[in-house]
């Protein structure tokens, strides 16, 4: 019994650790086969357990392919059999894949976010109207109030008009507008309110929470 025993250290490395030492048993074993149809016949019976330990992959785009990508990657590429897709070669997994495109999205004024620059791209080409002008000054009143919670308690509407007409490359335009910007303490209402209920309840409880007793 002693001697049947197995340590990992006299076991060979596992290719895949996700799969275990079993499946890599099993690949060991289809690569040893002579026959071909029956090597075949094995590892297609491999790819159908390695499909079963993996059954919420089964909707992803070319996940046959990738199990056979891996069944050869267990077998050292050593597994020779007829596969539904090209044999990786070692080549090909060594190579550094390529660098990815990350967006760059530095905006000059990072405190209106990335959202109000996409909001102001899409309104800035829509047809003139009552629809594009209510539009626009909703995105003025949202980049004064962004303005407000990130620099401070007031700000000249004249630095909003200008702020969206620059970011509009000149396309949106408020200052001759007919309707006036949301004054700003009608936008810090709710922050201000909180603050003052806050205040309230720290003077009348003393600094201390309602309920605590001093002993």
């Amino acid at each position: 019994m002693t001697n049947a025993l197995e340590y990992n250290s006299e076991r060979s490395k596992l290719i895949i650790p996700e799969y275990g030492r079993h499946l890599q048993k099993m690949v060991e074993h289809a690569v040893e086969i002579e026959d071909d149809k029956e090597r075949n016949k094995v590892a297609n019976s491999i790819i159908a357990v390695m499909g079963n330990m993996n059954p919420h992959l089964r909707d992803v785009p070319d996940f046959q392919h990738k199990l056979w990508d891996q069944l050869f990657i267990i077998s050292d590429l050593k597994l020779d059999v007829e596969s539904p897709f090209p044999k990786p070669t070692r080549e090909m997994l060594t190579e550094r894949p390529e660098m990815l495109d990350y967006p760059e999205n530095n905006p000059k004024y990072r405190f209106y976010g990335n959202n109000i620059k996409r909001m102001i791209d899409a309104a800035k080409d829509k047809e003139e109207g009552d629809f594009k002008d209510a539009l626009v000054m909703t995105i003025a009143n949202h980049m004064k109030k962004s303005y407000l919670n990130w620099n401070r308690d007031s700000v000249d509407d004249e630095v909003i008009i200008n702020h969206l007409k620059e970011l509009s490359g000149g396309k949106i335009n408020l200052k001759n507008a007919d309707e006036d910007l949301t004054q700003a303490s009608e936008l810090i209402r709710g922050s201000g309110s909180n603050k003052k209920k806050y205040s309230k309840n720290k003077k009348h409880t003393g600094g201390r929470k309602p309920g605590r007793k001093r002993h």
